[in-house]
């Protein structure tokens, strides 16, 4: 309540008399007082800090591709499995960068633990909350990817599970007259997988990783079966020209509402948003590489690990109790 009390006091105390019927005016509020200048963020005082210094960017190739959540003081790192395949770095605050080992994934919650390689047994670890009781409307922050401020927003949803969506190409699809044996593609939706992948108007699905493709119903069955981000071997017959096609699948809500006015403005988001146990949903101004790491309420403490970036207002957290869980056999065996 004291850091809660601090922002509403600095956001009142800028305003004039007039204002306080006004308060969407963001013209009347300096940069430093807004919800991302430093009057705001220095109201967080050492949580701010522990929140900075308990993240870490997992790099590839140099490139930021997750940040990630440090659970043991020996440097063992939580984060978004699917999002840091391949990484080989980590970076802490204070700019030091450690070689990474992946010590062990869990596909069910999207999670994977790393290794900094390194002697050091001195790092901040996040503190876990895991009888957190977030109502929509919660203030919660989070770190920056670039480790130096944090971002503050609100739980913007009630506590939930968010079933499996499955992955699609998006194609529609007709009964093919022709004596070729396959699926035709009646339609390619505009930017989804499959014009990525360069399918096209008229082909004919004949084989989806090397299985026989005979109608409909057996394509959809497998392509059923796989999630977003899944690469299937798609064979074509184009004018009787056999082509082999390995198309990314996509997201269903994302691929068939490309018109919808928020999707289009969202940018990037995660290769995985579907298929949790239970989540928490804020709306923090953060982008896809930031998932794996902590999210904090205003003590400090640890509610959840950013799991998924939905669009451009809409961040899922797996709530603290799973992860923690998840992992606490695991630190309970180290040394």
């Amino acid at each position: 309540m004291k850091i809660l009390n601090q922002i509403i006091l600095i956001l009142l105390s800028t305003l004039p008399v007039h204002a306080y019927t006004d308060l969407n005016n963001s013209e009347l509020l300096i940069a430093s007082d807004r919800l991302n200048g430093s009057s705001i963020q220095n109201a967080f005082g050492s949580s701010k800090e522990v929140a900075i210094q308990a993240t870490v960017r997992l790099l590839r190739n140099n490139k930021l591709i997750a940040l990630g959540s440090i659970v043991h003081p020996s440097g063992y790192v939580i984060t978004k499995a699917s999002s840091c395949v391949g990484a080989r770095e980590a970076e802490t605050f204070d700019g030091e960068k450690y070689s990474l080992k992946i010590k062990k994934r869990y596909e069910e919650t999207d999670l994977a633990i790393y290794k900094l390689e390194t002697d050091k047994n001195s790092f901040q670890v996040i503190d876990w909350d895991v009888d957190c009781n977030t109502s929509e409307g919660s203030w919660v922050f989070a770190a920056h990817s670039n480790l130096e401020e944090i971002r503050i927003g609100v739980t913007s949803g009630l506590p939930r599970k968010i079933g499996r969506e499955g992955g699609v190409m998006g194609v529609l699809l007709t009964t093919d007259t022709s004596k070729v044996k396959g699926v035709k593609i009646s339609e390619v939706v505009p930017q989804a997988a499959a014009y990525r992948a360069g399918l096209l108007e008229g082909d004919i699905i004949t084989e989806v990783d090397n299985r026989r493709v005979k109608n409909q119903d057996s394509l959809i069955k497998i392509i059923g079966k796989k999630d977003p981000g899944d690469v299937v071997r798609i064979e074509v017959n184009r004018k009787d020209e056999i082509r082999k096609f390995l198309v990314t699948l996509g997201h269903r809500s994302v691929t068939f509402d490309l018109f919808n006015r928020n999707l289009q403005m969202s940018g990037p988001v995660s290769k995985r948003k579907d298929n949790f146990e239970m989540i928490i949903q804020h709306d923090l101004p953060i982008g896809k590489e930031s998932m794996g790491g902590p999210l904090f309420n205003l003590d400090g403490k640890c509610i959840g690990i950013n799991i998924a970036r939905v669009d451009r207002v809409s961040t899922y957290a797996l709530p603290a109790y799973l992860p923690s869980k998840v992992i606490a056999p695991f630190l309970e065996k180290l040394p």
